[in-house]
């Protein structure tokens, strides 16, 4: 049988959830409960972790906050799937010092966004990921998220960048389902060059389309569901794979049942994934990073309904 070499980019496919953080009543990080967490998401079959990510609530931590997280996660994981770790900072030099200190803590690889705060174009953000890149050993991803950095990463800067081996691949938060189809058709002969979608419940037509994989905040509550569809997608069971997204479409209406105008939008959807995994048992609390609410026994109560119907608890 002949061996296969499978290069460093192309570890990075499948199913990355960006892991949650757990908090205690007083709100430090609950140590046991992230260790749970990322226990369930190995159980779950995932192909990596990602850490320090949007769903980590990741700018809502100190940097001792930060570090703890990932070397829990990494402790945990024990080398089983790669540690994609997120240096979101809001400009170039600060990304390379987050980057080479989550790096030494246990970072496989490290996700970056565009600039935020500073006010930049495209040009300033290829010299930006450009720049990191040279200052790290590791694989880069580039993170387009623009609902947070009020800037939307270029489909043409992110070609080039891949085909110069800058990045290694892109997660794309975006929420434009147009161009993300375009990014995919434009990147579709680089080499190694993951795409990820961080969609929730269009999973299915992104790995249709040529997707490499999926960052799900949904996947920290039910990583088996996203595990059964990437496989079902890999198979070619279009059928089987559009069942499953259906499933989780239903899942992730627990995002709708906080009270509208009660807490914000962030706070809303990942309370909600938070106060899903404290019912089935992962972790001890639903607190949220100061100075976000919490979801309340009303909105426990809906959720635990939706759960129960899909069978999670």
């Amino acid at each position: 049988m002949e061996n296969t070499v499978t290069t460093v980019a192309s570890r990075f496919q499948g199913v990355i959830p960006p892991v949650v953080t757990p908090r205690t009543v007083d709100g430090a990080i609950d140590v046991p409960s992230l260790e749970n967490v990322t226990k369930h998401l190995l159980d779950g079959g995932v192909s990596g972790l990602f850490v320090l990510g949007s769903s980590g609530e990741v700018t809502h931590m100190t940097n001792t906050e930060r570090d703890l997280v990932v070397q829990t996660v990494a402790g945990v994981n024990a080398g089983q799937v790669p540690v994609i770790v997120g240096a979101v900072e809001q400009t170039t030099n600060r990304v390379i010092e987050e980057a080479k200190r989550v790096i030494a803590l246990g970072a496989d690889s490290i996700v970056a966004t565009s600039l935020y705060y500073a006010i930049s174009n495209a040009q300033e953000n290829g010299t930006h990921f450009r720049s990191i890149a040279a200052a790290v050993d590791v694989p880069v991803f580039a993170y387009d998220v623009p609902v947070r950095t009020h800037f939307k990463l270029p489909t043409d800067l992110l070609v080039e960048l891949g085909r110069e081996g800058v990045i290694a691949g892109v997660k794309d938060s975006s929420g434009d389902d147009v161009s993300f189809r375009q990014l995919l058709l434009a990147a579709k002969d680089i080499p190694n060059f993951d795409i990820f979608t961080g969609h929730e419940v269009v999973v299915d037509g992104a790995l249709l389309g040529g997707a490499q994989g999926v960052v799900p905040g949904l996947g920290n509550v039910d990583p088996a569901g996203y595990r059964r569809l990437f496989d079902a997608a890999q198979a070619g069971d279009w059928a089987q794979a559009a069942a499953e997204q259906d499933r989780l479409a239903d899942v992730f209406e627990i995002v709708y049942t906080p009270k509208a105008g009660r807490m914000s939008g962030n706070a809303a959807g990942l309370g909600a994934f938070k106060t899903a995994l404290q019912l089935m048992g992962i972790i001890k609390t639903n607190v949220m990073s100061a100075p976000m609410l919490s979801l309340d026994e009303d909105e426990t109560a809906a959720i635990k309904v939706i759960l129960e119907r899909n069978g999670l608890v």
